[in-house]
C-alpha cells in the first residue's frame, strides 16, 4: 500500500459490513475487508461493525483472529467499533455471557443490550465532540451504553436528558480513548458520514498524514 494511501480493514465476520465499506468510500477512504491473519496484517486500521458480540467473539476465535488483532490493537493500530464493537472492545462487560471474550483496550464498563430488546430500538439527534454541523442522528438497535469510563477515556456524545430517553438519559453513548473510537449507535445507517469523516482524520493522523479538507455528510 501507498506510504500516502491508508487502508481500513473492515472486519467482515458478521454484521453490518456493506454499510461501513459505503460510508468510508462517501469519505474517500481505501478499504477492504479482513476474515485471515494475513488480510488483518496488511491494514493500517480496523472497523468492528454492529452485530451479535458473543457471536463475532467466538468467529474471531474460529478464525485465529482474536490473538493477532489483539497485538495489533496493543501496538497502536486505530479501530472504531460500533455497538457489538464497542462491546468487543472494552474492558469490562455487564450482563455478557461468563465465556464472553473481548479485545479489552478501552478502559470502560459496558452494559450489553441496555436498551432493551430489538424492538425496543431506539434513535436520538446527540451533541457530538469533534463533529461539525449540528447534532448527530444516532440509532440504537439492542444497543449497550457505558456505565463507567476511566480517566483516559474521553467521552464524545450522551443520550439527552429528555423525556423520551427514559432511563437512556445521560447515558454515554461515544468515546475515544487514544487512537481507538467507539459508538454504541450504527452512524452507518444513517447516510450521515462525519462519525466514519472523524475516524478516518484520527487514521491519517496515526500515519503523518496531512488530514484531507474534504467533509463527509
Amino acid at each position: 500500500m501507498s506510504e500516502n494511501s491508508p487502508v481500513v480493514g473492515i472486519l467482515a465476520l458478521q454484521g453490518d459490513v456493506r454499510e461501513h465499506q459505503l460510508a468510508l468510500a462517501g469519505c474517500g477512504m481505501c478499504s477492504t475487508l479482513v476474515r485471515r491473519r494475513e488480510e488483518l496484517a496488511e491494514v493500517d486500521a480496523l472497523i468492528l461493525p454492529g452485530g451479535e458480540s458473543t457471536t463475532m467473539a467466538r468467529l474471531l476465535v474460529t478464525f485465529d483472529l482474536m490473538e493477532p488483532l489483539r497485538a495489533r490493537l496493543i501496538e497502536g493500530m486505530p479501530a472504531y467499533g460500533s455497538c457489538a464493537g464497542l462491546i468487543l472492545l472494552s474492558r469490562e462487560i455487564l450482563d455478557g455471557r461468563p465465556d464472553q471474550r473481548q479485545l479489552p483496550v478501552l478502559d470502560v464498563v459496558v452494559r450489553r443490550n441496555a436498551f432493551g430488546r430489538q424492538v425496543a430500538s431506539f434513535e436520538a439527534d446527540l451533541n457530538f465532540v469533534g463533529v461539525s454541523g449540528g447534532p448527530v442522528r444516532a440509532v440504537f438497535i439492542r444497543a449497550p451504553w457505558v456505565e463507567q469510563a476511566g480517566s483516559g477515556v474521553e467521552v464524545l456524545a450522551r443520550v439527552p436528558e429528555v423525556p423520551a430517553a427514559g432511563s437512556a438519559a445521560g447515558r454515554i453513548v461515544a468515546i475515544r480513548q487514544g487512537p481507538v473510537l467507539a459508538t454504541s449507535f450504527h452512524p452507518e445507517l444513517t447516510g450521515d458520514r462525519r462519525v466514519h469523516q472523524l475516524f478516518c482524520e484520527m487514521v491519517q493522523e496515526s500515519r503523518g498524514v496531512q488530514v484531507s479538507a474534504r467533509t463527509c455528510r
